[in-house]
This record gives structure tokens, sequence and C-alpha cells, in this order.
């Protein structure tokens, strides 16, 4: 019986209910971000769409009041369940004056949130990694009982920086939770031409701690493994690498065309495993997704997402001279 599946996690049918609450906002912004990027309102999108499973699944296994996010550019599911708003999110793609990740600063996708603990993003990829290692040591040394979630792309796991921040961790025994979410392309180059092997996990045994591989369609298995791993980093034994295995249902970034590197045939088989539809599916068969609820949930969205678009569409861009501030010391 499939009902019992989230029951023997220990998730309520509640918390299963808004674990695909917050799958769906995730896609809604992101689709209404790709609208008005092609009317010329926006000036970038960077996706989530085929991911939202292993975001909303990592972010729930996680202790909101104290522990650390240091996401990529793709994990708006995680930084909603952290705490952000659609309104947070338009305002960052809008760049507005009052967006909270950098006040129009940075390019969409740079969360970055101190009332929730989300370390400010950077362009270069994987950065966050040795700061996420860097967040966990300081916890170490004040002894303060919290875990650091970090992740990256596939691609990205093969920079220096990975290395660093794995090897680091490694050595100082860190609560810090390394997640790959393997999309299968770093940009336009497939798996088989970036990772040697093709399993990220793997790399782990070098580091001296566990490597685990998961379906990222799944929320509630990704729930499972990092909630193990969030366990592990509170007893005091240290990091895990996760690989969750999903697929890019988009392409890589709204200046990015997928169709130069990738079939449609690959893309639509890809979407028969839509994270969204298969956790659809499961709250069906469970009686706890009625189609009543269902376009409750879909009405009361759509308005989050049209309040946010207007909102932030209707708000003040940053003053000239603030251009300045936080650059120079004053």
């Amino acid at each position: 019986m499939g009902e019992a599946r989230h029951l023997s996690l220990g998730l309520s049918d509640d918390q299963v209910l808004d674990m695909y609450r917050y799958m769906l906002l995730a896609r809604k912004i992101d689709e209404r971000m790709w609208l008005l990027n092609r009317a010329g309102k926006i000036p970038f999108v960077i996706s989530c769409q085929g991911q939202e499973a292993i975001q909303v699944g990592a972010a729930f296994a996680l202790d909101r009041e104290k522990d650390w996010l240091c996401p990529y550019y793709r994990d708006m599911g995680m930084v909603l369940v952290f705490g952000q708003t659609a309104r947070d999110l338009m305002l960052s793609a809008f760049a507005k004056a009052e967006d909270p990740n950098s006040g129009g600063r940075q390019m969409p996708g740079h969360f970055g949130d101190s009332r929730y603990r989300i370390l400010s993003g950077s362009s270069p990829v994987t950065t966050q990694l040795p700061h996420a290692a860097g967040i966990g040591y300081a916890a170490k040394l004040e002894e303060k009982d919290l875990v650091v979630l970090t992740c990256c792309g596939e691609g990205s796991s093969n920079q220096g920086d990975f290395h660093e921040a794995c090897n680091f961790a490694g050595v100082h025994n860190l609560p810090v939770i390394f997640m790959v979410q393997n999309n299968k392309y770093a940009i336009s180059v497939p798996l088989k031409k970036q990772v040697a092997g093709g399993h990220v996990y793997k790399r782990a045994e070098g580091y001296g701690f566990p490597g685990v591989r998961v379906d990222g369609n799944d929320p509630l298995k990704v729930y499972e493994v990092v909630k193990q791993a969030v366990e592990r980093a509170r007893r005091g034994e240290g990091p895990t690498l996760i690989e969750a295995i999903a697929y890019r249902l988009v392409p890589h970034s709204s200046d990015d065309d997928d169709r130069s590197y990738r079939s449609r045939e690959e893309v639509e088989e890809a979407r028969k495993n839509d994270p969204l539809l298969l956790f659809k599916q499961y709250l069906t068969d469970c009686g706890i997704l009625t189609e009543e609820k269902e376009r409750e949930l879909n009405e009361r969205i759509a308005r989050e997402v049209d309040d946010a678009t207007e909102y932030a569409e209707a708000a003040p861009y940053p003053e000239p001279e603030d251009l300045y501030k936080h650059v120079y010391a004053e």
C-alpha cells in the first residue's frame, strides 16, 4: 500500500501536501518568469523545472529554525521552504530595490537571505561549497547544533572547489551535506563527457565519508536520505555526499537553446517522469489530494504568483547612487 511510505518516514498527510504545494509554487513562479522574460520584462531566467522534488524533499529534512543553506542558482524550491516568498523571488527577477537577495544588484538565482540563514550566492559555480564547509567548521569550533546543506550541479562538481570543500569537511568531520543535483547536462555538455565513471556519489569514499545516490524525482526518497545525513551530522559523524538524479526539463537558462544539443524526443520522454506529475499521482493514490483540493491549491498559487508579479513590476528600482553601497568602505 502506497499510503504507508510517507507515514513510515514520520511525515503526516498535511506535511506531504505542503511538500507538493511548495513544488507546485516553485514550478508556477518559474513558468511565469519565462513568460515575463519572453515578453521583455525581465532579463534572465535560470530554471528549477524538473528539480523541485530534490529541493523541497531536502529542505523538509532540515530544521528551518537553525540549519543553514548554501544553495545554488536553481534552488528556488529550497529557498521557498526556508521562508522566501513568491514576492521576494519576483523582486529579484525584476531587479528591484526591495529584492532581499541583493537589492537588485545580482542576477536572478543568486539567493541570499540573512533572515533565513541562506548564504549569499556567487556567480562562479561551486564557490558555495567551501563556504558551507566554513560554516560547518565555525559551528564545530563554537559547539553549535546546526547542519549546513549545500548544493551544486553535476557539472560544477568537477571544479576544484568541490574537492577542497569535501576534503576539508572530511578531514575535520564537519556537519555538512553536499548535495549534487545531477540533471544530466552541464549547460550543453552531457554527463558522459563531464563525469568520469558517471557517478559523483562514489567520490565520497576518497574523502572518508558516505556517498549516496537517490532518485531525485521522488521527494520522499530525497527526504529520507537527507534526513539520515542530517542525523549523522547532528551525532557528530560528519559529512555526507548525496547525488540526486533528475532531468532539466527546460534549457539551461533563458539565453540557451537546448535544441542544439538534445532531441525533443529525449526531453518529452523525460517529461513522463516529471516529479510534479509523479508526486501528484502518489498523493491522489493515497487519497490526500482530491480534485477539489487540487483546484483550490492551483487557484491559490495562481493568485500568489499574480500578486507577486504585479507587486514586483510596480516596485521601485534601486536609486542610481546605491550602486556604490557595500562596494567601498564608508
